[in-house]
């Protein structure tokens, strides 16, 4: 799931956070060095907020909202920026994502995003998106991180990944950055209702060779499935759509290692990234 490109001419969460950071400060009778210098964050870094070129993290929002005390109004203009910088097609998924009961997916190819460091999410859009800023790819990698708020909820959902052995043996990022991805992974399911199995190479062909998939369950027992390829995704809530996404999630689930023996091999792959680290 991708950010938009922002049009500069029309109005957006990320320049009306701008703004409104311009005006509280000028209120102050403040510069920018001097706002800069009392929360301790470059004056550059400033000026780009403001000038909507780049956002805010969540730190520098929460001391500017307690500096200026607003209650919170930045930090909630940036999750409202955060949000509308994912494409339409993801959007409404993201958002119920938040609200699901249980959540399953699959992965060709990569970590499932739920699960990915920083880092690895940072290798993967650099990649991707050749020639973007260095602030826009944080931004991005801001996001996805997130998302992953979801597993603090009060009624955090049931997570259940499969994913292809191509996901443990790509290096993302390079070895160090596969090892402390893997090493999260395997601090992930330490929780009972995160459980990630892997689909081995021996068992050949599956049916979600080169896509990913989400079912989204949620407590009145309905279901949405969710397909993404490159640029584009699809939410899926029709029940022979939903049917025939379950049926091949169940598909991979009977061709995947059981969890105590993915678990190994996501060791297996952590001792040889480790090796490789020391070599």
């Amino acid at each position: 799931m991708e950010l938009n490109n922002e049009d500069d001419d029309r109005a957006t969460p990320r320049t009306v956070l701008g703004r409104r950071l311009r005006r509280m400060r000028e209120t102050a009778n403040l510069s920018q060095r001097a706002l800069a210098d009392k929360v301790g964050y470059p004056h550059t870094y400033i000026s780009r907020v403001e000038r909507g070129e780049q956002l805010p993290s969540e730190a520098l929002a929460e001391d500017l909202d307690t500096h200026f005390a607003t209650d919170g109004l930045l930090a909630e203009l940036l999750s409202m920026a955060q949000d509308a910088s994912i494409p339409d097609y993801g959007r409404e998924v993201v958002e119920r994502e938040g609200k699901a009961a249980r959540i399953q997916v699959f992965g060709s190819s990569l970590i499932p995003g739920l699960l990915q460091t920083e880092d690895y999410a940072h290798a993967l859009f650099r990649e991707s998106l050749p020639g973007e800023s260095e602030e826009r790819t944080n931004e991005r990698v801001a996001t996805r991180m997130r998302r992953q708020r979801v597993f603090k909820r009060r009624q955090a959902p049931y997570y259940w990944a499969i994913m292809d052995e191509a996901a443990l043996k790509r290096p993302i990022g390079g070895s160090a950055c596969m090892m402390a991805q893997l090493r999260q992974v395997l601090t992930a399911v330490e929780p009972s209702q995160v459980a990630v199995q892997v689909l081995p190479f021996s068992q050949g062909e599956h049916p979600m060779l080169g896509g990913s998939l989400s079912l989204l369950t949620f407590r009145n027992g309905s279901t949405t499935g969710y397909v993404e390829s490159f640029f584009s995704g699809e939410l899926l809530e029709s029940p022979d759509k939903v049917l025939a996404l379950t049926h091949m999630f169940d598909v991979a689930r009977s061709k995947a290692l059981p969890e105590h023996e993915s678990l190994t091999l996501i060791r297996d792959y952590l001792r040889r990234y480790e090796d490789e680290d020391d070599s």
